[in-house]
């Protein structure tokens, strides 16, 4: 039965789990102190949620729930966290919960400021609104004109009571008290748009900081410029003052750079270069602490301390992920709690599925890193090595030798990096011949044992290289650029593909071409299954073809995708096959049955798709993405319909999860409900009237009626069950003056017979009654099943009550073996029918050849038992000679 378009939403076998590798983007931190645990916290924003850090050990305390757009600006209290998404913002409580909303800007909002109990917020429009937390409403609303006063910073300057301080990008500061609605103050400023405020630790000095890259330390109780400082970076992005003793100021840039200046001696006394590699989001020195906190767009967070002679300061502590969207994703080793993933920031880097603090940075890559130690280069950006396009990884030999293998962008050398001591390697692989600068790497693999490296080449030259020594070991040869390598899992096979169209199989061991095939199109990229010996190609025509390499032979095609195929990924254990493409939507194809049965479009395109080799995650990445995404398979827990899907199936959007576990509960539960619409198949009593049916009583009911005498025999108490003498709860008493006991009574009635009175048991039982009804209309299903109901003990008195001797009559005989004739007939229950007949003739064999009806009856179902048992011999017979044969044979 096929579905329509709209019977179901989202993905039936995959739901959104959490986002890897996400820490930051470029809207500053919140630092908070807990007076309760006595520790500094700091926040983050990561998209539509923001992660809490304890700063003492940067490990991650919680996690956001959802907003429904991307974060713009944060601030936060003692209590709650304000978080602001296009024109409106909310209040978070213990880090996790929305508790406060806040609607009535027209506008973007930029700014937040929290004021007590009261939280001022301000648009791009200029329009700065003071709320009251708790009651949600709005206080007070003042409206400047964004050509002479468009605020871009604010600031409660400390002591100054019920007063704030804004910044305009004109320039000009001025000084409002918020309670009576006026303007106290115009600071004409310094003819440069303000870009940041920060309150001095000394009452009435404030810290500007200008578009010029001026700081201006101004005194605003006089309106005095004490001392002004001037980075050559670009403007202020944001400042801080340290409050443990030392007289320094830290003020970030747009470049990445921090610089550290003496207040006393007014002047630069350290540089950061490079603290991050994109703009100083925010800094923030900890009260009383040589601790400076930093975030940036580089989707890193970083803790420095200055405990240097000279005041520098060195990193302590960071969590990092990539700053630029990433190039190749794949797991890494056989328990699936590792991703290696490579970027365009140049940087190969390690993301753990179970907790960030096993996440590591393998680096960037160096042209010559042993020049560059020699040296001491300041500048390694000219050294590094181009982005990564193409890897491949094999922890076999990972703690003897280099276990990555990287083809970069537009370089034919392909280097190696070692997992183990999280570096680049030893070696950089490329042939000695060759001098051309036009011919780069296409296409890596590694073997299975880690020994040997596999490069594709664009001029057609497949190389092999030894891991461990970085030795050539020969090449194969294609007419066209390489577009994908691949070893199986012993060493036998090499399989290339080249852009002419062509896949040829080789002898890994004396590189000699063993077959050629061409395609119907050239190949985007290919994938090897080793375990089952499949080999995916995605075509250039938007195709998939599936082969088996021992064969060599295609066995499933597969077309669909309306953009190019960027990805492919096998399932564990070699069943779907996962596409990922440039129409946004990931596809699961099952291999057996032929069939497309999961499609689901995402936001955007998916650049890459991996598959955990346990099979509990599938990981994406993404178009202008920074993070890996995990999508839980539901089949693992839970019932999941595989039913081909219809090629008129229209697939639903479903969005990135977030870093949030939480929400991905919801995403579940909406993935889960269209299992409703699922058939639920429930087994036929009988597939075929042909087919000998068992029931599905257990083996208690009918292996052992033949031998009930004899367990009940074994069974048997040795001797009589002792009732242990126990006092009564309530001891009775003779009534009277004096209590007394009363004695037990005794029965002395030497008389009483023991014997049971059997008229209770001389009436007919219901399975006799069914039996009568059953001569009549001919239908034994009641009695049947009452039967089905009895244990072996009440199957057997039921069939000695049969015999006109315990109650029963010739009749009901002659009923019960006209049952057993009609299971016999039908094919069903048929262990239940041998057992009841053989415990039926063992009970009454003496008296069946007395009655004429009954001979009658058994010759019948003896004919009957004795056909379908030489039936059944003759199926035995044949599946044992199979068995039989393949066991003995040379195969």
């Amino acid at each position: 039965m096929e579905r329509g378009a709209g019977d179901r939403t989202g993905s039936a076998l995959f739901a959104g789990f959490r986002a890897l590798g996400l820490f930051s983007t470029d809207i500053p931190h919140v630092v908070r102190f807990s007076a309760l645990k006595r520790r500094f916290y700091v926040t983050t924003c990561v998209g539509k949620s923001f992660h809490t850090y304890d700063v003492q050990k940067l490990s991650l305390v919680a996690v956001s729930n959802s907003l429904p757009q991307d974060i713009c600006c944060m601030a936060a209290d003692g209590r709650l966290v304000f978080a602001a998404y296009g024109n409106v913002f909310s209040a978070f409580a213990r880090n996790k919960e929305v508790v406060h909303t806040f609607k009535g800007h027209k506008a973007e909002i930029h700014l937040l400021q929290p004021f007590g109990d009261h939280i001022i917020s301000v648009d791009t429009d200029s329009i700065l609104i003071i709320w009251h937390i708790y009651l949600e409403e709005e206080y007070l609303q003042l409206t400047f004109d964004k050509s002479v006063f468009k605020i871009s910073a604010i600031l409660h300057p400390s002591t100054y009571l019920n007063k704030i301080l804004l910044g305009s990008e004109q320039g000009s500061l001025q000084l409002w008290n918020v309670k009576s609605n006026k303007l106290l103050y115009t600071f004409q400023g310094w003819k440069m748009g303000v870009t940041a405020l920060q309150q001095a630790p000394a009452v009435d000095v404030v810290a500007v900081g200008l578009m010029s890259g001026q700081v201006i330390i101004h005194n605003i109780k006089f309106d005095e410029t004490l001392m002004k400082f001037h980075q050559d970076w670009g403007p202020i992005t944001s400042i801080s003052f340290r409050t443990d003793g030392h007289p320094i100021m830290a003020a970030g840039s747009p470049c990445g750079h921090i610089g550290l200046w003496d207040l006393e001696d007014k002047k630069l006394i350290n540089q950061m270069r490079n603290a991050h590699s994109t703009a100083i989001a925010g800094l923030t020195f900890l009260h009383r602490e040589p601790l400076l906190v930093t975030n940036g767009a580089d989707n890193a967070l970083r803790i420095w301390i200055f405990d240097g002679p000279t005041g520098e300061g060195r990193l302590l502590r960071f969590r990092m992920g990539h700053s630029a969207p990433l190039t190749k994703i794949r797991y890494y080793g056989q328990n699936g709690q590792q991703i290696i993933s490579a970027s365009q920031d140049g940087t190969l880097q390690s993301f753990s599925t179970i907790h960030e603090k096993f996440n590591k940075s393998l680096g960037h890559g160096l042209i010559n890193k042993k020049r560059v130690k020699r040296k001491g280069l300041q500048n390694a950006m000219s050294v590094r090595l181009p982005p990564i396009t193409k890897f491949a990884a094999e922890e076999a030999r990972e703690s003897d030798w280099d276990s990555i293998i990287a083809c970069h962008q537009g370089k034919l050398s392909c280097s190696t990096w070692n997992y183990q001591r999280s570096t680049i390697g030893s070696y950089f692989l490329k042939p000695k011949e060759l001098k051309k600068d036009d011919i780069t790497a296409t296409a890596v693999d590694i073997t299975s044992c880690g020994n040997f490296a596999v490069i594709g080449l664009s001029s057609g030259t497949v190389d092999v290289y030894n891991m461990q020594s970085g030795i050539h070991r020969g090449s194969f040869a294609h007419k066209g650029s390489v577009r994908g390598v691949a070893v199986d899992g012993l060493n036998q096979l090499t399989i290339t593909t080249g852009s002419e169209g062509l896949l040829k199989f080789w002898n890994f061991k004396n590189k000699i071409l063993i077959h050629s095939m061409s395609l119907d199109s050239p190949p985007n990229m290919m994938l090897l299954h080793r375990d089952s010996g499949i080999l995916g190609l995605a075509l250039d025509d938007f195709t998939i073809s599936v082969l088996d390499i021992e064969t060599r032979k295609i066995v499933r095609e597969f077309s669909g995708h309306q953009g190019q195929i960027n990805d492919l990924a096998f399932s564990p254990d070699g069943r779907w096959l996962i596409t990922a493409s440039m129409d946004c939507s990931v596809r699961t194809w099952d291999l057996p049955s032929g069939c497309l049965i999961d499609s689901f479009l995402l936001d955007s395109a998916p650049l890459n798709v991996t598959m955990s080799p346990t099979g509990d995650f599938l990981a994406t990445s993404h178009v202008d993405h920074l993070g890996i995404y995990l999508w839980s398979n539901i089949s693992l827990y839970s019932v999941v319909s595989l039913r081909p899907l219809p090629t008129d199936y229209i697939p639903s959007v479903v969005m990135l999860p977030g870093t949030c576990q939480t929400q991905d509960v919801e995403l579940s539960e909406e993935t889960i409900e269209p299992s409703d619409e699922m058939i639920e198949y429930d087994s036929p009593e009988q597939l075929n009237e042909q087919l000998v049916t068992l029931s599905l009583l257990p083996e208690s009911r009918w292996k052992n009626l033949l031998n009930l005498d004899v367990i009940k025999k074994k069974n048997k108490p040795k001797e009589p069950p002792k009732v242990p003498k126990s006092a009564p709860f309530f001891i009775p008493t003779v009534p009277g003056l004096v209590p007394r006991y009363a004695a037990p009574e005794q029965n002395n009635d030497p008389h009483q017979s023991k014997v049971v009175n059997l008229g209770i048991l001389a009436q007919k039982s219901d399975f006799c009654l069914k039996l009568e009804e059953g001569l009549v209309n001919n239908k034994y299903e009641a009695a049947l099943n009452l039967l089905k109901e009895l244990g072996p003990s009440g199957i057997e008195t039921e069939l000695q009550s049969l015999s006109p001797d315990c109650g029963g009559s010739v009749e009901v005989m002659q009923s019960f073996l006209k049952m057993i004739e009609m299971m016999l007939d039908r094919k069903r229950d048929f262990e239940l029918a041998q057992a009841y007949l053989a415990l039926f003739l063992k009970l009454h064999l003496k008296m069946l050849p007395s009655e004429p009806v009954l001979l009658e009856e058994m010759t019948k179902l003896s004919s009957q038992v004795e056909e379908n048992w030489i039936h059944l011999q003759s199926l035995f017979n044949q599946s044992i000679c199979i068995l039989n044969y393949i066991k003995s044979a040379l195969l």
